[in-house]
């Protein structure tokens, strides 16, 4: 009989931990905008970088005081190692010196997050480092971030690899190789974990062996399936370029973080340009699938459609904005829809069971590199805009009118908000253009002022709603541009090119509170509860700034 007491009463807390204390990386739990836990690279799956939280709102936010800073330590002091160490570090090597482009996971009071190489926890409470995870290998231009499933961690490396840790230790689980050694890729995206399935991808610009979307087994990180994201002979899309030879170097590394749809089991991947990035002479054709929006199933990497934003990129538009899922009635009718403002200066709304489009929208009042929509809602190449002997001046630039930091939606507001920039390049192709590799040009002259601002639109028309414009003086110079968060508070956090992190009525785009960081604000900002306090956490260069209400 005793034993048959323990029985039941580990039959009842089993039952309940699944229906009452699900993890916060749980699909159930994912599928909901986050709340007290950040537990993926968005909030949740949906990539509206949107929280419900709204103990600070538009009436006390001029209260938000500092609660801790943390400096990230790249020196391998106290650290644990793996990986090969590279050669070895010049002058000032140590302490300092990277960027957080990775937005941390919130669980349990603990912060994940990472650099390139490099994996952290702190304390969320005081900013306190717990452990520190050091990959020694080469460098790379960024990290987005890491995911978590269960008590385990998972990161890739700037040489490609990808490393399972224990979240309390930091201790490695195992690491697998997603390339061949000292091959041109580079894995910079933040895994994505969807049931037993870590989504990943790599991406580079040396051709078809260097892009695709992968996933692997959680437990042991075996290879589940993979998809490359230029086609080879026999596969749909090899048509719409010249040759198998041209489609093998074509590139289009999906480096962006995923968002996903549980009700119809889709992936939505979106993908980089094609190379040669400026010469199209070797690669005519729209170059499927680069930059464009793949929906996928996560358990097969079948594909379920695609839409394509920039058929033929010939300047380095990489498609790679985020996909935000909305779902709200229109015309009466509920439907799932997908936005996103993108690089080349168009905002798009797409159906994300079909992938029709609905909306194609410029939100840069000169954007010059396509020529119009066609029957079927996708731009049309201009080869009149292609790169030239004698140059053409072309808005935007390869920095983009957007870029990779997530945008935000709010459907309080049903206002879609991001960072954007006109300005105007003259694209030129070298004096011999024939067979060209890489980025195929002879260079790029940047010119005029940078004219920037927070834009907020209409979702379902593209039409701007509000509007906060930069002096022109202190424009975004390039396309590393503030990411969004917005909160059931009536909030917007963001920043603008003096270094500023600012909360906006996000209504009305009146600024209420801001605070001087003293670099451009590089990650996308966050928020979550602990101990009764919302805090909102942001990096800003090599310092991670956490603030709450006093």
């Amino acid at each position: 009989m005793k034993n048959g007491i323990v029985l039941g009463a580990v039959c009842i807390f089993l039952i309940s931990r699944v229906l009452f204390g699900q993890s916060p990386t749980s699909v159930s739990e994912l599928s909901k905008p986050a709340i007290k836990a950040w537990a993926t690279y968005h909030g949740d799956f949906s990539g509206r970088h949107f929280s419900t939280l709204k103990q600070i709102d538009t009436t006390n936010v001029k209260g938000l005081s500092l609660a801790w800073i943390y400096r990230v330590d790249t020196s391998t002091e106290g650290a644990i190692l793996s990986g090969t160490p590279p050669a070895p570090p010049g002058p000032g090597a140590g302490r300092g010196g990277a960027t957080i482009k990775s937005v941390p996971l919130s669980v349990d009071g603990v912060l994940y997050f990472s650099t390139p190489g490099n994996a952290y926890a702190v304390d969320a409470r005081t900013g306190k480092e717990i452990w520190h995870y050091i990959w020694q290998g080469r460098g790379a231009i960024g990290n987005r971030g890491m995911g978590m499933y269960d008590d385990w961690l998972y990161l890739e490396t700037p040489d490609n690899n990808i490393v399972s840790l224990e979240a309390k230790t930091g201790k490695e689980r195992w690491h697998k190789p997603l390339a061949p050694d000292k091959a041109a890729n580079f894995s910079t995206s933040a895994p994505v974990i969807i049931r037993n399935h870590v989504i990943l991808g790599v991406g580079g610009d040396s051709g078809r062996n260097a892009t695709w979307v992968e996933s692997r087994d959680p437990d042991t990180g075996e290879l589940q399936w993979r998809w490359y994201v230029t086609p080879s002979k026999g596969d749909p899309g090899i048509d719409t370029w010249p040759s198998e030879h041209a489609s093998s170097l074509g590139a289009g590394g999906p480096w962006q973080p995923i968002t996903y749809d549980p009700e119809l089991n889709l992936i939505y991947v979106t993908t980089g340009n094609p190379t040669p990035s400026y010469n199209g002479l070797g690669r005519e054709g729209i170059n499927l699938y680069t930059c464009s929006v793949v929906a996928m199933n996560p358990d097969t990497g079948k594909v379920a459609w695609y839409y394509q934003f920039s058929p033929h990129d010939t300047h380095d538009w990489d498609s790679t904005e985020t996909p935000v899922l909305i779902d709200d009635i229109v015309d009466g009718k509920p439907r799932k829809l997908l936005a996103s403002a993108q690089r080349n200066g168009y905002y798009f709304l797409l159906d994300r069971t079909t992938g029709k489009s609905l909306v194609v929208k410029p939100f840069l009042s000169l954007p010059n590199g396509y020529k119009g929509v066609d029957a079927n809602g996708v731009l049309m190449p201009d080869k009149d805009k292609e790169p030239s002997l004698g140059g053409v001046l072309i808005s935007p630039t390869s920095d983009g009118a957007t870029n990779y930091p997530a945008p935000s939606y709010d459907p309080n507001t049903g206002l879609f908000y991001f960072n954007a920039t006109t300005a105007h390049s003259i694209f030129y192709l070298p004096p011999d253009p024939t067979q060209p590799t890489g980025f195929g040009r002879g260079i790029e002259y940047h010119g005029g002022l940078y004219a920037s601002e927070l834009q907020a639109i209409d979702y379902k028309t593209g039409m701007v709603k509000w509007k906060h414009t930069y002096p022109q003086i202190v424009g975004f110079p390039n396309s590393t541009f503030p990411g969004m968060l917005s909160t059931e508070g009536g909030l917007l956090f963001a920043g603008d090119p003096s270094g500023n992190f600012i909360a906006y009525d996000a209504k009305t785009g009146i600024s209420l509170w801001h605070a001087p960081l003293g670099s451009l604000i590089s990650n996308n900002p966050e928020t979550f509860m602990m101990d009764g306090k919302q805090y909102v956490i942001v990096g800003s260069g090599e310092n991670l700034f956490a603030f709450y209400l006093q």
